[in-house]
């Protein structure tokens, strides 16, 4: 049985927990979504979910529960959206906590502010999808082995290395189970 976490900190963790168990079921795999506030949480878990929020503070709170080390310790796959993206990075514009499990530089609110929030149409993993942004961030620069899984123009929005992927938008604003049934998919 596959465990996917959502972290529970902060952001869309209702929303993801719902598409999470819809994408499990949709893929007839036999699967468990828990919620992730704690180094124990985590360790449970084949693959965790990162929502959208505020990163510097989602970042302080996975360095002090424990969470940060659980991921490596364990080589936890994780799923970025949002402020998981920035999560994921290496490095961003902005001096905080990170995981640093992608080699990228992310920009954080890369499209504007709250204000400038919108929904395109957008590709990705060669297929047509709705893009929720919501001061979303974008990619500024990626490693060798970083593969491009989605742009804007030249504004990089979504991205995969080894088993983690991070994307600029927000999946679980939608009824689309896709992108989470890949992430699983590349968990099991």
């Amino acid at each position: 049985m596959i465990i996917i976490g959502i972290l529970d900190l902060q952001g869309d963790v209702y929303e993801h927990f719902q598409i999470a168990q819809k994408a499990l079921d949709n893929l007839n795999v036999e699967g468990q979504v828990i919620k992730v506030r704690t180094y124990e949480d985590a360790s449970q878990c084949n693959g965790i979910i990162i929502s959208g929020g505020e990163s510097t503070v989602i970042g302080k709170l996975i360095v002090e529960n424990g969470i940060k080390d659980a991921i490596i310790k364990n080589d936890i796959p994780v799923f970025g959206t949002c402020a998981g993206m920035v999560l994921l990075a290496r490095k961003t514009d902005y001096d905080q906590p990170l995981l640093g499990l992608m080699d990228m530089e992310v920009k954080r609110n890369a499209f504007g502010r709250q204000k400038d929030s919108f929904e395109q149409e957008i590709d990705i993993l060669g297929e047509k999808y709705s893009g929720v942004f919501i001061r979303a961030p974008a990619v500024d620069g990626i490693g060798d082995k970083v593969q491009i899984l989605s742009q804007i123009g030249n504004i990089i929005i979504g991205v995969k290395q080894g088993k983690n992927m991070a994307i600029a938008f927000h999946p679980e604003l939608t009824e689309d189970t896709r992108l989470h049934e890949y992430f699983i998919k590349e968990v099991l």
